[in-house]
């Protein structure tokens, strides 16, 4: 069995091992501690001249980054806890991701920000937050979200090694733990790929030409749309069709119209909050293609995410809430 995490670091280490140019940067990332969630674990062993632990500053971080990829590197820079990103803001917003146009095409910023995201574990209103949708539409800048279906490895390293735009690289702390996804686990299922570097995976029920609900989603919430589209299927039986994205932004929404051109019938999920989100674009651009189509969103409640499980679990979307709207789409 191979995690998402054993992935993400094996992406780090093969980079490091191949391409001199590369950089981590980030609080406590050095062994034996190896980084808040282990990711970087073993790395500044190997290479103690390119791990560099830095002072508690997640602007001055990137900032630092900034520079070094202007320089021709390959900096990644790590954010402890993702709720921390509002620190970067200037930097990512507002440097990274303007300096190609600033100085008319002849600068590129190759960065990657990995920030851990997301609730689920009781720690509370600042460090359970999903806060990708604050960086999402910002031109020039790239949003990539991991999920266990693709290698977490094969989008870092695309990341890191290809790409010479500025990346937020967004991973949910419960994927961490979470095995890569085998053919033995999805043989209920029918799965296109489409893209290359930063796919989009349409997974649907075998032998069914039209799909009754589609449903759109990305990185851990592919787990609890999953399983609600099993209930759906086994105890309601109502076909499902998810549609899988790797990149959150620019939006690339080609696959998910296909889908919904046959569904008529569209559900969002995201962890974020509700209001604003990721699932609102990307609603707002399926009636704008696509009118007539109903929708609904499952998210967060708009509220700040409680330490307490049982309050956490009623703020954050579930499997029981996703199965519960697609239902009433049904209606």
């Amino acid at each position: 069995m191979t995690t998402v995490l054993e992935r993400l670091n094996f992406a780090l280490q093969h980079i490091m091992e191949t391409d001199p140019r590369a950089y981590l940067l980030g609080e406590d990332i050095l062994d034996p501690y190896g980084g808040a969630f282990k990711v970087t674990r073993g790395l500044s062993t190997q290479f103690p001249e390119r791990v560099l632990t830095t002072p508690i500053s997640e602007a001055a971080i990137v900032g630092i980054c900034n520079g070094m990829a202007l320089r021709g590197l390959r900096p990644v820079a790590e954010i402890m806890f993702g709720d921390f990103v509002t620190l970067i803001a200037d930097q990512l917003i507002n440097h990274a991701a303007k300096f190609r146009w600033m100085y008319n095409e002849q600068v590129r910023v190759p960065l990657v920000v990995r920030a851990p995201m997301g609730g689920r574990r009781g720690y509370g209103p600042t460090h359970s937050q999903s806060l990708e949708k604050l960086f999402l539409g910002v031109p020039g800048l790239r949003v990539i979200a991991p999920n266990s279906l693709g290698d977490p490895a094969d989008l870092l390293e695309s990341a890191i090694r290809q790409d010479e735009t500025p990346i937020l690289f967004v991973e949910h702390k419960l994927l961490y733990t979470r095995p890569l996804l085998e053919k033995k686990d999805l043989v209920d299922w029918e799965i296109v790929k489409q893209g290359e570097m930063y796919p989009t995976f349409t997974l649907g029920i075998p032998n069914i030409a039209a799909p009754q609900i589609t449903i759109a989603t990305y990185g851990y919430n592919f787990e609890l749309a999953r399983a609600a589209a099993q209930e759906l299927l086994y105890e309601h039986e109502v076909f499902s069709e998810i549609v899988l994205f790797s990149q959150l932004s620019p939006f690339e929404l080609a696959p998910l119209f296909d889908s919904v051109r046959r569904s008529r019938r569209l559900l969002t999920v995201e962890e974020g909050t509700l209001t604003l989100g990721w699932g609102a674009e990307v609603a707002a651009q399926t009636a704008e293609t696509l009118p007539g189509v109903k929708i609904r969103r499952a998210a967060a409640l708009n509220l700040p995410i409680a330490n307490s499980k049982t309050l956490e679990d009623a703020i954050l979307p579930s499997q029981e809430k996703i199965t519960a709207l697609a239902l009433e789409l049904l209606k």
